[in-house]
Formats: C-alpha cells, structure tokens, sequence
C-alpha cells in the first residue's frame, strides 16, 4: 500500500515511491528505492523536499501520530482542490482543427526564432527585444484563436529541442493564463514576452550537464540553479527589455514556501508574473521528454502539481492555469464510464469535465474501436470521464496523432 508522509517521518528501511515536488530540483534522479544510506536520507531532509510516496508493501511503515494519508486520501483532496475551478471562462473562439495547422507552423518558426536569438546571445549579441516582441504578438494571436492548439503542439518536442521550444510553450501559457487573469492585452504581451526569455540564461551551461541523462553532482546541479541570475544579466544588457520579463527571468524558479531560489523569496515577496511563471514553466517541463526523464502525460501533471500546490504554486494563480488547460488538457487519455478509452482533444466552455475526446478504444476487450467525437457537456448522465490513464500502460505510441491529426 502507497502511503504519502512527510520528510521528517521518513527513516531508513522504508521504500521510497516518489517524491512530492518536481523532479527537476531533487537530488535523486532514481525515484524508487529502498532506503538503506543515511547519506541519502540526509541528502533527502536538506533537499526542501516536504512530503514522499513509500510503499509499506516493500519497507517500514511510519506508526503512531504520523501515520500518513493513503493514496485514496491523497487523491480525493487532489480531486476536491482541482474541482475549485472546475467551470471554466466562456471565451469565444475557433475549433482546435481550425487552428492546428496554423499552430503548427507558427511553433517551427517560433523554434527557428528562438535557436537564433539564444545563438546570438551566446556570441554576446544584445536581444533583439523588437523581433521577439513581433514573434509574441503571432503566438498571441494564435492563443486568441485557439489556445489549446499551441500550447498543445509545442508539448510536443524531443529532447533536443527542449530548451527551444520549452520557451515557445512557456510563452503560450503565460500568454493564456494573463487573459485567464483578465489582464489587460499590453500586459498579457509582456507576460508572453517574459515567457519567451525566461530561460535565456540556460545559454551558460554547458551542453553536457543540460542533457545530462543521469544524477547530476552537486556542482552541477549549481550551475544550472545559475541560469535565472545569468539570464538576468544578459536580458539588463540587451536595454529595453520590460521589467516583467526581467522579474520573471530571474525568479521562476521561487516558491511560495521560500524553499525555491536564487533569492529564496517567499509569499508575497514574489510577483504575481514570477508565480505564472513558475506555473508555467514547471507544467511544460514536467509534460516533455527530457534526456533523463520521460515526460507525465499532461492529465498526470496537473494532478501532481495539485498535490505540490500549497509549498510550491500560489494557489489563486494554479487555479487560473488549470482552468487555462483544463483538468483533463488537451491530449490526456482517459477512461470512460461505458468502459471505453478516448484522448482528449478540446476543452469545454461550460464545464472543464466534460471536454469534446475522441473513443478509440475499448478497455473490456482491449481492442481498437472506430473512432468517434463525442462532446460530454452533451451526453450528461449518459457518459463521464472516471478515470486517468498512462499511455505508457496501454502501450499507445501514436496518442498526439489522434488528437492532433499530425504524426
């Protein structure tokens, strides 16, 4: 049985899961393992870590007043904190088909863009803030339109072109969640904006750590903590660069709990702008494939970033984001209550439950089904979503090409 505990109740002999918090800033690439090193349970308290899965099944249990909460726990207060923002904005806008070519193509100029300018700041070249600001007011537009379209799309990278489009993405979702926040539309520009550069800095590291497969050693995992700081140095040489974008360069990486860095701000301290970042950045990062990690499916990211929410994410601002994307985003494989599986493939104006998905397969007979569009807001009390499903389980390769219609 899984059991969620927090940091100081762990000991040596119990199985360690999965840790709560993302993976990006732990000192363990392994998450599951027996642990047996007092080195690593050091290593583990002095991470920020708070909370961690073990398995009671394969080590010590916790006893006493600390007995942690169970998986089924855990997941109905994760159900309950994302159902705060189960209705989403009603927003008019053009179907996802409509858009996703549009998207596509927009997402590989975008990328090109992007590789140029980090070049060109790696040479020591001021940013072109005017080009950059051209390409954010596309990517709005698009987002206007469609915003599931490339928000989905630039999901969608190998490892190689992570920090390219990772930054494609995060200014798409910043861009989402200000109108989400009902900013005004100069505002919602900067955001993209600060989006777009806010990991300039990646430029300084060296290419061997970045892609780094396995653990990396503490020096190296202090030069990548380096990248907020060093981008804010390149983006204060480049003049005229809004201060959002700055902000958010600098501090996407603070958390609410003041466990994050560079400055270990906390609360209040970190601007509204740094928190849609961190948001923002952490759903993109956590959603694709990395040189060391496979990325969540994006129903998976959401829920686990539920579970993170109160140390890590201000919560009025991870409510917006999943109203944003949606409790099941774009491209989540779910189970239906008929028994059938489908992939979502458009969020819903009225209720972010009930998404448009397409059926393709039946989970009782484990067989290919014809495919078909059903929308849920229209078959209330007839069909629901009950569940989640990994597509790693089913052995679904080809997942984006039914939601996308692009393999």
């Amino acid at each position: 049985m899984l059991k969620r505990i927090a940091v100081k109740d762990m000991k040596l002999g119990m199985f360690i899961c999965e840790f709560c918090g993302s993976w990006m800033e732990h000192p363990f690439w392994k998450t599951r393992f027996l642990l047996e090193d007092e080195k690593d349970l050091r290593a583990i308290l002095a991470s920020g870590i708070k909370e961690l899965w073990i398995d009671v099944s394969q080590g010590l249990d916790v006893s006493g007043d600390t007995a942690g909460k169970t998986e089924a726990e855990v997941e109905k207060e994760t159900e309950a904190l994302l159902l705060e923002a189960e209705k989403p904005t009603s927003t008019e806008r053009i179907s996802l088909d409509e858009e996703i070519r549009t998207a596509a193509r927009l997402c590989n100029r975008a990328k090109d863009a992007v590789i140029e300018m980090f070049s060109d700041a790696r040479m020591g070249k001021a940013v072109e803030i005017e080009k950059a600001q051209e390409l954010v007011e596309e990517i709005s537009n698009s987002v206007l339109r469609q915003p599931h379209a490339l928000i989905s799309l630039a999901r969608l990278k190998t490892a190689d072109e992570y920090t390219f489009l990772h930054s494609v993405a995060v200014c798409a979702l910043m861009i989402a969640l200000a109108r989400q926040l009902s900013l005004d539309e100069s505002t919602v520009r900067d955001a993209g904006l600060a989006g777009l550069l806010h990991d300039i800095g990646k430029i300084a590291i060296p290419l061997k750590v970045l892609n780094k497969p396995g653990k990396l050693t503490d020096e190296e995992f202090s030069i990548v903590k380096s990248h907020p700081e060093v981008g804010a140095k390149i983006l204060i040489e480049s003049y005229q660069v809004p201060p959002m974008a700055l902000d958010v360069c600098l501090h996407h990486h603070e958390k609410v709990d003041g466990t994050g860095y560079p400055h270990g701000l906390k609360g209040n301290n970190i601007s509204l702008f740094a928190k849609m970042g961190a948001v923002c950045d952490v759903y993109d990062a956590i959603t694709s494939n990395r040189p060391y990690k496979k990325g969540w499916s994006p129903a998976d990211s959401i829920r686990k970033m539920a579970e993170w929410s109160k140390g890590h994410f201000d919560e009025a601002v991870f409510q917006a984001f999943v109203k944003t994307v949606g409790i099941y985003p774009t491209g989540s494989l779910v189970r239906l209550e008929s028994g059938r599986l489908a992939v979502v493939i458009e969020q819903n104006d009225t209720s972010l439950l009930m998404p448009k998905v397409k059926i393709f397969f039946s989970a009782k007979t484990k067989m290919p089904i014809i495919q078909e569009t059903l929308d849920l807001s229209k078959l209330q009390g007839k069909e629901k979503i009950i569940g989640r499903e990994s597509p790693d389980d089913w052995g679904f390769k080809n997942l984006d090409a039914l939601w996308s219609g692009i393999s």
